[in-house]
């Protein structure tokens, strides 16, 4: 009966895959793989077969790999790029003194002995039982196929890998700070993307990842006394015990064995993550719609307590996630403490264990989020960090904020506007269309991904309405859901939803460091009346949320549409009377409106009471009458 529903969910992935639009397509590969861990020496063997459609109108006449362990070398680029960036990631680098006694920042890659780094070597590649040409640079394999895939055709390749799990520095590795044996993130031969842009053969520097659609079957070898949380269905659960077999089975090994293999099957993901310790805690609880929440936590009296909390608050998260984007399309989700920080992968993620509860939940939250903005909506997160981690934050904060019941805040977006005005005013933003890996900066790339990709989202709410952009959200998620879709993607959801023009909007936000800076520059007496004069400051377009108070304790709003993008904002406040002005010409620096009431009946002007639109010098928004 499993085996029956696995298979139909794999028809049913592959079916909304490329169901939606005739004119897209994406190419497909399907692993199986089978790994012996020696857990003494921390090295692993494999072999790997991978079933490779070809969906796209090219012939290919090579294909890539990524080889991420090799980035645990020293001298590599992940290695060369903590030596001359300003702010390396504390995590990746030790403080020492230098010769003349000053402290400097060590990148501990460069330190690493060679039973401590990481690599991947490949051996006998083949192509449809063929031996075919290989070369190794850096964290890519390049492969000279030894016959070219056609168009709309498919290509098996084989191949054995050598591995040796580095101590950890980043993300994947071994024996990390919160004592965790194994965390096997970005462990394998990993096929690189080809889509309508080419390859994505990145090299493992310091940022995101862009994977394949495909089915994983991965049966993965190690010393019995290991559990093993991670990516997929566990397929011989009742053999292998260790909290996933069913109730009432009592689970007995033969008394010669010392090893157990693992068999997972993970259906219509684009990546396969594990982690593995003696020490694993494993509960399960139930999330909405019948899903298994797995929880793996190191046995440690001072934090157990947390993540038993931890458990009915994510239940209560991922249905959240369910209504405010579109349902969890698998049966399994796995929190795993077995990471440096948090990071998401296939039904899983890995984040620190050791916190606060406020602190784990935060991440928890975070991380699930990823599984609809990027595990399900895959777009490219090294050419656009800011549409997974921008978009995850945004949930998250709302998440969160609803957790906490009577005491939500009226905007939880506040301290991300407040962290994007300081990049702006430090002089270091450069444009999201920057790839994640040549940021000059660690913290300006983290405002722009997470931040100000989080108040694209906000401030679309400003700009077309809170219910526009909450339906956007859905109709995005199901019309690009198991695809890779690109910031066109969003906006052209916003302007199917709402009917506005929003070319805009992704240009000058995304595209550019255009800043928006609007102003109240004058309000006179005018016959009884008062004349309200407007100025636009900032490059950056936007529509004008104005909202009058007066001495009688009333209030009014005023809305200036922008011309440009023919659209007219549902009025947010309903139980307040708003007028609609003529709309203002961008070109146009300028604005004039009347108000048919005197002036000293007037006590303050404000332009955009929600906060919600990203002024950077908000000083010269509000006016008042003394």
């Amino acid at each position: 009966m499993k085996k029956i529903i696995l298979l139909s969910f794999f028809g049913f992935g592959l079916q909304i895959s490329f169901s939606q639009n005739t004119s897209y397509w994406q190419q497909h590969a399907d692993y199986k793989m089978e790994v012996s861990m020696d857990i003494k020496s921390y090295q692993y063997k494999g072999k790997q077969e991978l079933v490779y459609s070809n969906n796209s109108s090219d012939t290919l006449k090579k294909v890539y790999y990524h080889l991420f362990f090799n980035a645990f070398q020293p001298g590599s680029e992940m290695d060369a790029r903590l030596h001359f960036i300003k702010d390396p990631d504390g995590r990746m680098v030790n403080k020492v003194k230098g010769a003349d006694g000053k402290e400097i920042k060590q990148s501990r890659i460069e330190t690493l002995k060679p039973n401590e780094i990481g690599f991947l070597k490949i051996t006998n590649f083949k192509q449809d039982g063929v031996t075919a040409q290989t070369r190794t640079s850096g964290t890519i394999l390049e492969v000279t196929l030894s016959k070219p895939i056609l168009p709309n055709s498919k290509s098996t390749f084989s191949l054995d890998f050598d591995g040796q799990v580095p101590v950890q520095i980043r993300r994947s590795g071994r024996n990390n700070s919160e004592g965790v044996a194994l965390s096997m993130s970005q462990w394998y031969p990993k096929l690189a993307e080809f889509d309508f842009e080419g390859w994505h053969a990145d090299p493992y520097i310091a940022r995101e990842f862009h994977g394949v659609w495909g089915n994983f079957d991965v049966k993965i070898t190690i010393d019995k006394d290991y559990t093993i949380g991670g990516s997929g269905y566990l397929q011989d659960k009742n053999e292998i015990g260790h909290g996933y077999e069913d109730k009432g089975v009592t689970v007995t090994y033969p008394k010669k064995a010392k090893t157990l293999t693992w068999h997972f099957i993970a259906p219509n993901v684009h990546d396969f993550t594990w982690a593995a310790d003696k020490e694993y805690t494993h509960d399960i609880v139930k999330g909405p719609n019948d899903v298994d929440l797995h929880f793996f936590y190191k046995n440690n009296p001072k934090t157990t307590e947390n993540w038993k909390q931890l458990q009915p608050l994510m239940v209560k998260v991922m249905d959240f996630y369910n209504q405010k984007v579109g349902q969890y399309p698998y049966k399994q989700y796995s929190f795993i403490q077995g990471g440096d920080g948090g990071m998401e992968y296939a039904m899983c993620t890995l984040i620190l264990g050791n916190g606060t509860l406020e602190g784990v939940l935060g991440t928890a939250t975070h991380e699930l989020g990823h599984s609809w903005f990027q595990h399900i909506l895959a777009s490219n997160e090294s050419k656009h960090p800011w549409m997974d981690e921008g978009f995850t934050t945004y949930i998250e904060d709302i998440a969160l904020n609803e957790l906490k019941g009577d005491k939500k805040a009226v905007n939880p977006f506040k301290g991300n506007y407040a962290a994007y005005f300081s990049l702006v005013n430090s002089g270091k933003e450069q444009p999201q269309t920057t790839h994640g890996d040549r940021y000059d900066e660690n913290r300006p790339y983290s405002i722009s991904s997470y931040i100000k990709g989080s108040i694209f989202l906000s401030q679309l709410e400003y700009v077309i309405g809170k219910e526009n952009t909450d339906a956007t959200l859905k109709r995005y998620f199901n019309d690009f859901k198991f695809k890779h879709p690109t910031p066109n993607d969003i906006k052209r959801s916003a302007e199917r939803v709402s009917g506005a023009e929003l070319d805009w909007y992704l240009t000058d936000w995304a595209q550019t460091a255009n800043t928006i800076d609007y102003g109240i520059k004058d309000v006179a007496d005018n016959n009884g009346k008062t004349s309200v004069a407007l100025e636009r400051l900032g490059r950056m377009p936007m529509p004008i949320d104005l909202t009058v108070e007066y001495t009688d304790g009333t209030s009014e709003s005023f809305y200036i549409p922008l011309r440009m993008m023919n659209f007219i904002k549902p009025n947010p406040n309903p139980d307040t009377k708003r007028t609609v002005l003529q709309d203002w010409a961008w070109a146009q620096s300028n604005y004039s409106f009347t108000i048919d009431k005197n002036k000293s009946a007037i006590k303050k002007i404000t332009i955009d009471s929600s906060g919600l639109m990203a002024d950077v010098k908000a000083g010269n928004n509000v006016f008042e009458v003394k």
